[in-house]
């Protein structure tokens, strides 16, 4: 008999704070220099060293908990997580467990039509470990700690999610509110945001939770949601055939589109927890918890709806606007010179970002500042050029510095507007095609268009359509 199941997910994400130096030693924290070149005693895990606590990652860690509607711990302390591994060199990881920095919050995400609200259990801080290099060619792995003592900022959800969409669309937003936030880049693919999503199936009905299974090395949104299809597939094969589902943890392996067998799941208990004796436990004041709750900004969702109701905008473009803070900075800067919110939008989205992504560059560091596409603008809106003409420069002004007044008159660009020469242009073209004409004076208006073309044709594409629709409605209805 086949039984039907219900997902049940759990995330574990873990975040890479955007500080200068190390968790507990003063080692930098870039990413792709040579191995081992950022270390030193402290995050190489030698004996008699003491680990210092970094302030900014204490900050960054509040911010964010409060962004998330978390309680902050005011007092909250640091624990050894025992375990061995290569890549650990002192044994131990220095993370949180009993008391958290941050807990009991909650986001709302939007899958269809309906939000949904995904409850935050805790967030803490902890130190990450090194990589291991595995190299074939040199017959051997190797251990390289420049990452090892970096800090990281876990983010744990309740088991509150039901499909892979609803996964993917608290991470997306997640990833928004941190890199809103400042607090982390969010690139997933170098690492500094990852997630380890926990599965398990239960009959549709029932509330007891089903075995649960850990998923690895997921580096993309993609792989994200094409692991947890697939693990839901795969649990539910094995349960309908009368198997059992094992608590452990999965790799997921991009290339063969499956999930393999890593190692069995451990408990809190296999880790033997204990306060870190070298440090003592945190204690944060209301003051300076009520000072970084100042330093919160406008979050997406809100600034989205924002948008919405002050600007007018369709959903789907506040959506696009709004994926990162410097594009929206960048709208809202545009829009206090031009007061046109729907015009800008569509030239944001669609010619901006269009040259950005082509080039790989961030709008922080576009060469096309907010300035410089206002003036674009309103060369179309004061009838300088037309529409057409400001989308064919656009390419040019993203490639050199010259302003669009610049382009337009060097290119002899500037659009036909004076009636007088728009009337030589349309006398010569109704002249040049009466059977056109006695066409549309019988009635066949779409006849229209084809006059509107010629004139554009005659004056170069400069002339004023609207001056070139309106003159024409006159001397055709003549």
């Amino acid at each position: 008999m086949t039984v039907s199941y219900e997902p049940v997910i759990g995330l574990e994400v873990h975040a890479q704070l955007l500080t200068q130096s190390k968790m507990f030693c003063a080692c930098g924290t870039s990413f792709g220099l040579p191995a081992n070149t950022q270390t030193c005693p402290i995050c190489q895990g030698m004996p008699g060293t003491l680990p210092v606590v970094n302030r900014k990652a204490v900050e960054m860690a509040i911010r964010t908990g409060l962004a998330l509607n978390c309680t902050i711990r005011s007092t909250n302390r640091f624990a050894r997580k025992n375990y061995f591994y290569p890549d650990l060199p002192k044994g131990y990881q220095i993370s949180q467990y009993e008391e958290p920095i941050c807990e009991h919050g909650w986001v709302e995400v939007s899958v269809g039509s309906s939000p949904k609200r995904i409850k935050i259990r805790r967030a803490h801080l902890e130190e990450d470990a090194g990589k291991n290099v595995h190299d074939a060619g040199a017959g051997g792995s190797r251990v390289d700690l420049n990452r090892a003592g970096t800090p990281l900022l876990e983010i744990v959800t309740e088991p509150d999610m039901r499909s892979a969409d609803e996964v993917v669309a608290y991470l997306k937003m997640l990833r928004d509110v941190l890199m809103y936030l400042g607090v982390c880049d969010g690139n997933m693919e170098e690492g500094s945001l990852r997630c380890e999503p926990n599965l398990s199936l239960r009959p549709v009905g029932q509330k007891a939770l089903g075995t649960k299974v850990e998923l690895k090395n997921i580096n993309s949104f993609k792989f994200v949601k094409e692991a947890l299809e697939y693990e839901i597939k795969r649990q539910t094969n094995v349960l309908n055939e009368g198997g059992k589902v094992n608590q452990e943890t999965r790799l997921w392996d991009v290339e063969k589109g499956v999930t393999a067998t890593m190692r069995s799941k451990e408990e809190a208990h296999d880790y033997r927890y204990f306060p870190d004796p070298d440090l003592v436990p945190l204690s944060l004041s209301v003051e300076w918890i009520e000072e970084l709750r100042q330093t919160v900004p406008e979050l997406p969702a809100v600034r989205q709806k924002r948008f919405v109701s002050e600007y007018g905008l369709p959903e789907y473009d506040t959506g696009v606007l709004t994926v990162s803070k410097p594009l929206a900075d960048y709208f809202e800067f545009c829009v206090k010179l031009f007061n046109q919110p729907k015009a800008v939008s569509n030239w944001v989205m669609g010619e901006l970002l269009r040259e950005l992504n082509n080039s790989g560059t961030a709008v922080s560091d576009s060469p096309v500042s907010p300035e410089r596409l206002v003036s674009l603008l309103k060369l179309v809106d004061n009838g300088t050029i037309s529409l057409k003409v400001a989308r064919e420069i656009f390419p040019e002004l993203y490639a050199n510095k010259m302003s669009p007044e610049q382009i337009v008159q060097e290119k002899g660009l500037t659009q036909v507007s004076d009636e007088g020469a728009l009337g030589i242009l349309i006398d010569e073209v109704i002249a040049k095609n009466p059977a056109q004409v006695a066409q549309y004076r019988s009635g066949k208006e779409q006849v229209f268009g084809f006059f509107v073309g010629q004139v554009m044709k005659g004056s170069g594409g400069k002339a004023n359509p609207g001056k070139v629709n309106e003159l024409l409605k006159k001397k055709l209805a003549g």
